[in-house]
């Protein structure tokens, strides 16, 4: 097999996919964790499918994520070319352009290949938090 190539390095990053839509939050000050353990994708190099759980944390600010549409578009990651590294943080930007919580953790925990398993997090904090530390 040839070598990694910047193309195999950028799949999927800009790819199209469904809208993550959200609704109002009704409250302050509370965590949402999302687990989703059916995730599947592509790797864009060998075109082998790959499996984990990721996992969505988030403290909401003035929406929330509407399930239905995450559950959708986490499905088109299905047949999409994209390496582990850039899934989740695909999936941060996602997540955090939708929603603008005020804090976010995405974690991808993918089964084991090559006598490997891989842990990826992504963190995103709004700009309020930061001025705070």
């Amino acid at each position: 097999m040839a070598g990694y190539t910047d193309t195999h390095a950028r799949a999927g990053i800009d790819a199209p996919l469904p809208k993550i839509e959200c609704f109002e939050n009704q409250f302050k000050d509370y965590e949402i964790t999302i687990s989703i353990p059916e995730f599947t994708s592509v790797c864009p190099k060998s075109g082998l499918p790959d499996f984990g759980t990721i996992t969505i944390r988030y403290i909401p600010g003035k929406r929330c994520v509407e399930l239905k549409s995450l559950k959708e578009y986490i499905l088109a990651y299905r047949n999409l070319g994209i390496f582990y590294e850039n899934a989740v943080n695909r999936i941060l930007r996602d997540v955090v352009n939708a929603s603008k919580p005020v804090w976010a953790r995405v974690t991808g925990e993918f089964n084991v290949r090559g006598g490997m398993k891989s842990t990826i997090e992504a963190t995103y904090q709004s700009a309020s938090i930061r001025k705070k530390m």
